[in-house]
């Protein structure tokens, strides 16, 4: 399995501050979690539950044309998850199916964010990874 480039950059600019400065940097991707779609309207109904995550967090992973795309909704109360959202939906945007199948199930692990927040927040972002690669198998 091999990473992304755009996952690649994400994952460098956390590892390229220093530890406590990385949390930081998340919650600067919480601000960047594109919005829904318009045809998702306000309900989350179109959307799965990502039940590992603390915080109701909804995806849906499609394919068009091809390419990856990457829709989630998270509240504003839960910057850390939806930081999370966002360094997913941002890396996957635009890749095929194949190149988002084939980044590392351990990515989640790989930013250096161990110190800055808990196991069990880690495992929700793995939970995230986990859902959009099963929809993309199933689309």
């Amino acid at each position: 399995m091999s990473t992304p480039a755009a996952l690649e950059a994400i994952r460098e600019e956390f590892l390229a501050v220093e530890p406590r400065e990385r949390l930081l940097l998340l919650l600067e991707y919480s601000d960047d979690l594109p919005p829904l779609p318009e045809r998702f309207g306000d309900s989350t109904d179109l959307l799965e539950r990502v039940p590992e995550c603390q915080a109701p967090v909804f995806v849906k992973a499609e394919l068009a044309a091809g390419v990856v795309h990457v829709h989630a909704s998270a509240p504003a109360e839960a910057p850390t998850t939806r930081g999370f959202a966002s360094v997913l939906a941002h890396g996957l945007e635009g890749l095929s199916r194949d190149e988002a199948l084939a980044v590392p199930d351990d990515f989640p692990d790989t930013l250096g964010l161990t110190a800055a927040v808990s196991p069990l927040r880690l495992r929700g972002m793995s939970g995230l990874l986990a859902r959009i690669k099963r929809q993309l198998r199933e689309a």
